[in-house]
């Protein structure tokens, strides 16, 4: 069995916006960035010593455009097959992240007044739909993508035969990176529980490292020690009625509600 490695490939800043490259016998690309990064996306993988034609697969980890904005470019540029989870099917089908954002602070609500959230962008039509949790390994890689709902109703993450997890936006570093090491919320859930539930889901895998979309990779235990916290205060708002969460179905795009998780 070969060793699989986890590489990051930021699109934009030194860690504010990731893509990963997770390479075994093959080559696996997760996310895809913002619009206008396939090309960058592209030479990275070429960089690192891998021929970009021979990407088995471009993984995606959410329907939100910060994570497949390129994701038809690249698939043009590579040739690689595209997964995506089928419960955000209607964002990939559309190019339009799920409106309205929900915010989970101060971050996600100056973030939400920026028309650059609220763009559309190219339309992604997966190859291969994620209806469950799926082996890589028919793709060169020795890894599992695990279904993690939460953060959107299709969200997934990777975690590699090693421990590696590469987690979207399950969790992110404060700040969308800015303050390295620290877990924190990333700027929108669209269900903040059923999202902690999910991170403690892989948690339970005992990852080694989590491999994130905003920032560097964080240490379990300090991911661990912040979960705790996070639902303490979650449920707090819950139970005051102040816990915004998208409760239609996923192809629905109906306002949200607000309440209890």
């Amino acid at each position: 069995m070969s060793h699989t490695k986890i590489i990051a490939m930021p699109v934009l800043g030194k860690h504010a916006i990731n893509t990963y490259l997770v390479l075994g016998r093959r080559a696996v690309v997760v996310d895809a960035g913002t619009p206008g990064n396939g090309r960058r996306i592209h030479d990275q993988v070429a960089q690192h010593g891998v021929d970009p034609q021979d990407i088995a697969l471009i993984v995606l980890t959410h329907g939100h455009i910060d994570h497949f904005g390129s994701a038809t470019e690249l698939h043009r540029l590579t040739g690689a097959p595209v997964a995506g989870h089928i419960a955000d099917l209607g964002p990939y089908s559309t190019g339009r992240s799920r409106r309205p954002y929900l915010p989970t602070g101060t971050m996600g609500r100056l973030m939400n007044r920026s028309k650059a959230m609220h763009v559309t962008v190219e339309r992604v039509e997966p190859d291969v739909l994620v209806r469950g949790e799926m082996s890589l390994s028919d793709y060169g890689v020795e890894a599992r993508i695990m279904p993690t709902p939460g953060h959107t109703a299709g969200s997934v993450s990777v975690i590699t035969d090693a421990g590696d997890l590469v987690a979207g936006d399950l969790v992110a570093n404060s700040f969308m990176g800015l303050i390295t090491g620290r877990p924190a919320n990333p700027p929108f859930h669209d269900d903040p529980l059923r999202n902690l539930a999910s991170l403690r889901e892989m948690l339970a895998l005992k990852p080694t490292r989590l491999h994130v979309g905003h920032g560097t990779a964080l240490d379990p235990d300090r991911v661990r020690q912040w979960a705790d916290r996070e639902e303490h205060r979650l449920r707090k708002l819950a139970a005051k009625g102040r816990l915004p969460r998208r409760t239609e179905p996923a192809s629905s795009h109906a306002e949200p509600t607000t309440g209890a998780g």
